[in-house]
């Protein structure tokens, strides 16, 4: 009887921390629509593999959404006479960030999808929100309505904003 009381508690406690602290992918969007720009020290283009490798400080923007790495590959869809090629996947290496207004996400690789708006990232994933972050092995993410998921050994620090930040005086020394 005294574990089930102490679930209770425990669930009772935690279910309004959660509600608090608004955990949730939904600032991870982006509009898709928007044009989007690359910029970088270098570039490489593979005309026919219709790839183009950007090296160097590379800094992707659409929308609201920023991304930067050391490395990013775009791939584009493949040639269709009567139309321009366009956008299929950009891959980003090599301290990745991604950045929108609410949140920030770091790791060593993002796959981003644009005709899914789908974005992969993975190795060290972490997840800043506010004063909340996830930390986990992978992320993946749909930016058109936010949603997501975490896997591998996912970690949660959550601020329920309960905390005082002053020292009663009474820690360490005589």
């Amino acid at each position: 009887m005294p574990l089930r009381a102490a679930l209770v508690i425990l669930l009772l406690v935690a279910a309004p921390a959660f509600a608090q602290t608004g955990i949730a992918l939904s600032g991870l969007r982006t509009d898709t629509g928007q044009p989007v720009e690359v910029t970088s020290d270098s570039l490489r283009v593979e005309q026919g593999g219709g790839t183009a490798v950007f090296t160097g400080n590379v800094v992707v923007i659409q929308g609201d959404m920023r991304l930067s790495a050391a490395e990013v590959s775009v791939l584009y869809t493949p040639q269709v006479e009567g139309q321009p090629r366009r956008i299929d996947r950009i891959t980003a290496t090599g301290g990745v960030i991604f950045v929108t207004p609410q949140e920030v996400a770091e790791s060593a690789r993002a796959v981003y999808t644009l005709d899914d708006a789908r974005l992969v990232m993975e190795g060290s994933v972490l997840l800043t929100q506010g004063p909340n972050t996830l930390a986990s092995e992978r992320m993946v993410v749909n930016l058109r309505d936010g949603t997501g998921t975490l896997d591998g050994r996912v970690r949660t620090v959550i601020d329920t904003g309960q905390g005082s930040g002053q020292s009663t005086g009474q820690e360490g020394g005589n």
